[in-house]
């Protein structure tokens, strides 16, 4: 009886859904599929693999452009969320990619493990790696395509609270990136812990505002049929962020590097959402 529900509720989604969002969406499978197939070839050639951050961040971009040029929605909307999704992908692509190939040829300490780990095996499991990546790609992207394919051309209340926040998590996320990258570039302050600006108030609020655009992407979708279901990606964004590459990782090698000094930071500091010293 539980089976049969749970096919019927598919059958209903499946059917429910616009004409074009079929096609659309297994085709944006395919070109993330075919760009991290590229991008894993470029990585063996270069012998870095930390270049599949660059594309993953850069990839929203392109997709959405898909979505926009194929999708039957209303244009102001479409109009909106590539700037949106533009925006934020390109912003970060460019961001990542400073910081990988300001290290190139010395890799990514999480790939550079891997590397040493699997051995002569290492570029065969790459690529079942870089092309997890594409899925996530892809399944992410649903809220861009929910949006290219809205009838509605009247912008409602619900998208403008999306598009504001938007705009907090992108500026906050930029600020965060830009304070830390200047405290780097400051010999003086090489082997301490960055504390000025948002990072004063958060260990890591690059993290934090990086989620905070997936909350908007989720508010701005929820306003579409079937938007409610994209609820998925922040939470996915913020089980990554918090338990797997973001912050999980970044307190360990903090830990590893600056020892007792970072655990000071850490009784004072929050984590995640930015508040006020202890």
């Amino acid at each position: 009886w539980k089976r049969q529900k749970i096919q019927e509720v598919l059958r209903v989604l499946v059917l429910s859904m616009p004409s074009p969002f079929w096609p659309l969406w297994l085709m944006a499978l395919g070109f993330s599929s075919v760009l991290m197939l590229l991008i894993w070839a470029i990585s063996v050639r270069i012998k870095n693999a930390g270049i599949v951050d660059i594309a993953w961040a850069g990839g929203f971009a392109p997709l959405t452009w898909l979505y926009a040029y194929f999708g039957s929605g209303a244009q102001p909307k479409k109009i909106i969320m590539i700037a949106m999704a533009s925006g934020w992908s390109l912003r970060l692509a460019g961001h990542l990619y400073r910081r990988v190939m300001g290290h190139h040829p010395i890799e990514d300490a999480r790939y550079s493990q891997f590397r040493s780990k699997w051995g002569a095996s290492f570029n065969s499991k790459m690529l079942g790696f870089f092309q997890i990546q594409a899925v996530l790609l892809w399944v992410l992207s649903l809220p861009f395509l929910l949006v290219c394919l809205s009838q509605e051309p009247n912008v409602r209340p619900l998208e403008w609270a999306g598009l504001a926040l938007w705009w907090i998590g992108f500026l906050g996320e930029t600020l965060a990136d830009r304070q830390l990258a200047s405290f780097a570039a400051n010999p003086s302050n090489r082997g301490k812990i960055c504390q000025h600006g948002l990072w004063n108030y958060s260990r890591h609020p690059n993290y934090f505002f990086e989620w905070l655009i997936w909350v908007a992407y989720f508010v701005f979708a929820a306003a579409q049929p079937h938007g409610l279901w994209t609820i998925y990606c922040p939470l996915l964004m913020l089980h990554f962020l918090l338990n797997v590459t973001g912050v999980k990782l970044a307190e360990e090698g903090s830990l590893k590097r600056r020892g007792e000094a970072y655990r000071e930071y850490q009784k004072t500091t929050s984590a995640f959402i930015p508040w006020f010293k202890k």
